[in-house]
């Protein structure tokens, strides 16, 4: 019997036209705005794309790839690295699959890879759903809606948790999308982070529990921010300066045309993970952007209980973050 091949749909128009697609990430759903377009894709509501007009504001990946290194993936119920892949949550025991092994970790949820019912869709609005089920590596019942919207203030990503199951859950989340300010690498970039203080992580990349105040120190990209230069940053930022609508800001600027990029995050998001990319296996793809990742926890909450979100049955929790053009 042949496979029956999954048809995309489509909410704007697409550049060539057509119609129907196929492809690694499943159905695709094109909205726009303006001079805005965004692709998501069925599997992991995964955002594929974010132009404005001619300009790719993400680094992401073409409709006939699937996503390699987290790009524009939603990291839940746990961003980041969850050590060994093993917790203890209110005595219920789990074990993750190890999908870091060399560094002997679980990394960035369980959501990426599944598929996302598409809930409501329109010219400039897309909303995908998943319901997950218990596991062995999450023993409990977890709804993840995610709202991608184009409007006046740029790409809005709203995400709702929902605790459909009868048991208390733990759930934290994160985002990883790949900025670009248009540079051919990032070295030349202005970075700026509003973050006052870093973790500090060992040989797994998992904190020690130890923080460090950023000022005077190669970490430091406050204020006005300044180039990336040759610093290699796989690092987790906190201590979070907002402004005084509660939002964080972070940007990534081209010093020569002015064209810069910000991501920017509510007060439900404490914490950022910045990635240059030096550790990428396709070597072409290395220091051409950064990812800037919004996590609500820091990495191993699972097993420190950091900033841990902790939903009672029929209990929901909402946060939005978003990227604009500079």
């Amino acid at each position: 019997m042949p496979i029956e091949r999954a048809t995309f749909e489509t909410v704007g128009r697409w550049p060539d036209g057509a119609a129907d697609r196929v492809g690694p990430t499943g159905r695709q759903w094109l909205i726009g705005h303006g001079h805005q377009q965004a692709v998501v894709c069925e599997v992991g509501a995964t955002l594929r794309s974010y132009r404005v007009a001619d300009r790719a504001i993400l680094d992401g990946f073409e409709e006939n790839e699937w996503s390699h290194d987290g790009r524009g993936q939603v990291l839940a119920p746990w961003p980041n690295r969850l050590g060994e892949g093993r917790y203890d949550f209110l005595g219920e025991i789990a074990q993750v699959p190890l999908d870091e092994p060399e560094l002997f970790n679980a990394i960035h949820g369980l959501l990426r890879w599944l598929k996302f019912d598409i809930h409501a869709r329109s010219q400039n609005v897309v909303l995908l759903g998943c319901l997950l089920y218990p596991t062995p590596a999450y023993p409990f019942t977890l709804e993840v809606k995610v709202e991608y919207r184009l409007g006046r203030r740029g790409l809005t990503v709203t995400t709702t948790a929902s605790n459909a199951g009868d048991a208390t859950l733990p759930f934290g989340l994160g985002f990883h999308p790949y900025l670009t300010a248009g540079t051919a690498t990032i070295d030349t970039a202005i970075l700026k982070l509003p973050a006052a203080e870093r973790l500090v992580l060992d040989a797994r990349c998992l904190p020690t529990g130890e923080s460090q105040r950023v000022a005077g120190t190669e970490y430091d990209f406050t204020g006005g921010g300044r180039a990336i230069g040759p610093t290699r940053l796989d690092t987790a930022f906190g201590g979070l300066l907002r402004g005084d609508d509660g939002l964080a800001v972070a940007c990534l600027e081209d010093p020569t045309s002015g064209q810069g990029v910000e991501i920017w995050l509510d007060d439900r998001f404490h914490y950022l993970m910045c990635y240059t990319g030096d550790s990428l296996g396709d070597c072409s793809r290395r220091r051409r952007s950064v990812a800037i990742e919004p996590m609500t926890c820091p990495p191993d909450a699972f097993r420190s209980g950091k900033d841990l979100i902790v939903l009672e049955p029929g209990q929901s929790w909402e946060a939005s973050w978003g990227i604009r053009e500079k």
